[in-house]
């Protein structure tokens, strides 16, 4: 079995809590907010912008910060840090496959889709993929 200092980057397993609060979530409200998060992080890429706070999305939204926080949670099944890396992913996933980017460095790529170094990409790509960056782009280029 694999010990926790063996793993790479030190990622730790998600652990899903059962939080009471949830079930305060109004359902029409928490919808609503669903959609309005998707199109400013995701439609909006602000994903990509590093400085983008779970904070400044509930000012943007007129919300409580905790209560976007268990919508989020609710609605995506993960906190915000995580969806935010889940769609940097996602891009750099394209970028490391398409040759347009072929010359663009592993942080070059962190960087254009909202890491704000290279070791929190590192991790982030690994936890997702299972595979460091470098390895992914070299089974595609």
């Amino acid at each position: 079995m694999e010990n926790e200092n063996s793993k790479p980057y030190k990622i730790k397993e998600a652990v899903l809590k059962d939080a009471a609060y949830r079930k305060l979530i109004k359902p029409e409200l928490a919808d609503e907010l669903y959609d309005k998060v998707l199109a400013i992080v995701v439609a909006g890429k602000k994903y990509r912008d590093p400085e983008y706070s779970a904070q400044q999305l509930a000012k943007d939204l007129n919300t409580n910060p905790r209560y976007l926080s268990a919508v989020i949670n609710s609605r995506f099944g993960q906190n915000y840090s995580c969806l935010v890396n889940e769609f940097r992913i996602r891009d750099a996933q394209h970028m490391l496959t398409d040759k347009r980017y072929k010359n663009l460095t592993m942080e070059q790529i962190g960087m254009a889709v909202g890491f704000s170094n290279r070791q929190s990409f590192y991790a982030a790509f690994f936890k997702y993929k299972g595979v460091a960056p470098h390895k992914f782009r070299a089974q595609y280029m």
